[in-house]
């Protein structure tokens, strides 16, 4: 297991030391060497750190906005210890993230874990809508019905409307998680209309800024930290062609077209790409209008073409999912539809992990 650990480290610092052209790579194995072989573990520096969770967004298979990997701002919180340390960790960086819309990327890294403890939010994004389920009937978002479920367990209750913020859950160890309402003032919503039809406003549509990805575990040299929630900003499509309109989602597809007059008896009618185009076209306008940081598919496309040609000049191959990368609206438009990228998981990198609550028996 040490000698595992050590394998993995000395892979990753002899990586950091070449690309950041740091000196002393062997003084520094030594040390960690001899850290991990009397603990158990070793410890990164702050800059490591900061090296390993940039170069983690460089290698995400599934993430187009790659060109900014090298901005991120990178908030050390491996010394906090309790539940309400680090929720007010996790406020402060949902604040620096907003910066009023001006969007910042941002993550924030916890304790890593050990044998003993680990810290998890089980929020899968920090700022999420609930999801209420009434026999076949749900208000709000259906990803979030088992979250919510989990929420109200813990004796969470929301107002039952299609917008309901859930709450922070966080979790150290085998303590009993331990929930928190998200302070108004520190949520950014756009309220959702469109740039033609009045009535789309009528609707009562939103959605919140930042989306902050709060329940994937960061590797980076061996360590896992399985609680380092991390933020870019939104592709347009991302609210408008996905958390509005899959039919497993919101579903305003029909309520949209159905507005705009259309057939919706018909597929060739294809009333739902103009529904489509629409409502991605009113999340564009509301975003833009209210000066919040925001990206087009095909803006976003340009981009990964230049992160492609970087990496090239770099010497590193480009890795990706594409069945993530293209666009979900218009991606034969793109370059990234007629490339092709292997599909490797480099490290450091972000991985998926099972959500604490799915491990609690039923009754629980």
């Amino acid at each position: 297991m040490k000698t595992h650990l050590y394998k993995e480290a000395e892979a990753f610092i002899r990586q950091y030391h070449t690309e950041e052209n740091v000196p002393s790579v062997e003084e520094r194995l030594i040390a960690v060497e001899r850290e991990i072989f009397e603990t158990g573990s070793y410890t990164h520096t702050y800059e490591e750190l900061e090296y390993g969770a940039k170069v983690a967004w460089r290698n995400s298979n599934r993430c187009i906005g790659r060109l900014f990997w090298n901005s991120l701002n990178v908030f050390d919180a491996r010394h906090l210890e309790t539940e309400e340390e680090i929720r007010d960790a996790m406020f402060d960086h949902l604040e620096f993230a907003t910066n009023g819309g001006r969007i910042r990327s941002t993550i924030t890294i916890f304790k890593p874990k050990t044998p003993e403890k680990a810290v998890r939010i089980w929020n899968h994004q920090l700022i999420r809508y609930a999801g209420y389920q009434e026999g076949e009937k749900v208000i709000g978002d259906p990803a979030s019905i088992e979250f919510t479920r989990q929420c109200r367990r813990l004796g969470w209750e929301g107002d039952g409307t299609p917008f309901d913020v859930l709450p922070l859950v966080i979790q150290v160890g085998d303590h009993e998680p331990a929930w928190f309402h998200i302070p108004k003032e520190k949520i950014l919503e756009v309220p959702l209309r469109h740039p033609e039809y009045d009535w789309f406003e009528d609707l009562d549509l939103r959605w919140y800024a930042v989306p902050i990805i709060s329940d994937m575990c960061l590797e980076i040299g061996g360590l896992e930290y399985t609680a380092a929630p991390f933020n870019g900003f939104y592709m347009e499509t991302e609210i408008g062609a996905r958390n509005l309109a899959d039919d497993f989602r919101y579903d305003l597809l029909p309520v949209v077209a159905k507005a705009m007059g259309l057939d919706t008896k018909r597929n060739n009618s294809l009333w739902k790409d103009r529904a489509l185009i629409e409502v991605n076209q009113a999340v564009l306008y509301s975003y833009q209008s209210e000066g919040v940081s925001l990206v087009d598919h095909h803006t976003a496309a340009q981009q990964f073409r230049q992160f492609e040609k970087k990496e090239q000049a770099c010497g590193r191959q480009t890795t990706g999912d594409w069945t993530w990368l293209i666009p979900p609206v218009s991606p034969a438009a793109t370059h990234i539809f007629h490339a092709s990228y292997e599909n490797r998981m480099d490290t450091p990198n972000y991985f998926y992990q099972t959500p604490v609550y799915e491990k609690k028996p039923s009754n629980w």
